[in-house]
């Protein structure tokens, strides 16, 4: 069951465009890069974090979009620019010393292939290729930079039975 495997997940791994995004990139006229990241996926980040529940990121683009919009979530295990995500996998366990079976990854197409068949939990968002869909454990009903990465937290945090006590906290 889902849940079941959720509830040992102690390490959410994140790709970027495509997942806290839609895929979109925007260049301004002098070359700069934006991106439009969904706030609610910010709260379910941050609702993790909170009860200690580590975010990290793995994506192939660096940018200071990324960077600016990590720094405020409090997000510091950031490996950008990579080319070869499944090493930066290893590079992420050995540095915080979770097992590959309390990690749960989000990815969106063929190069977050390799994650999703290593790591504990795949996920692909709604809009992902067909290939990671067929792969995954769990299928958003969100599309990336839609909400996908919210619905994800909030998965996770009703499968370790913490989602009640978060809504009370919303309800005084």
């Amino acid at each position: 069951m889902v849940s079941d495997r959720l509830k040992n997940i102690k390490l959410l791994l994140l790709d970027v465009d495509g997942v806290l995004t839609d895929g979109g990139i925007i260049y301004s006229d002098n070359g700069s890069e934006t991106k439009i990241f969904n706030v609610k996926d910010g709260l379910g980040i941050r609702l993790l974090m909170e009860v200690g529940i580590c975010l990290g990121i793995i994506t192939g683009r660096r940018s200071n979009a990324l960077s600016k919009r990590c720094k405020e979530l409090g997000i510091d295990l950031i490996y950008d620019g990579v080319a070869n995500k499944a090493d930066a996998l290893n590079r992420m366990l050995e540095r915080t010393g979770f097992s590959v079976e309390e990690v749960a990854f989000i990815g969106d197409d063929l190069p977050d292939l390799a994650l999703m068949r290593r790591t504990g939990f795949s996920i692909a968002v709604a809009d992902a290729h067909v290939t990671l869909r067929e792969n995954a454990d769990m299928i958003t009903s969100a599309k990336g930079g839609r909400g996908a990465v919210r619905e994800v937290c909030e998965a996770i945090l009703k499968a370790k039975g913490l989602w009640e006590s978060i809504l009370g906290r919303f309800s005084v």
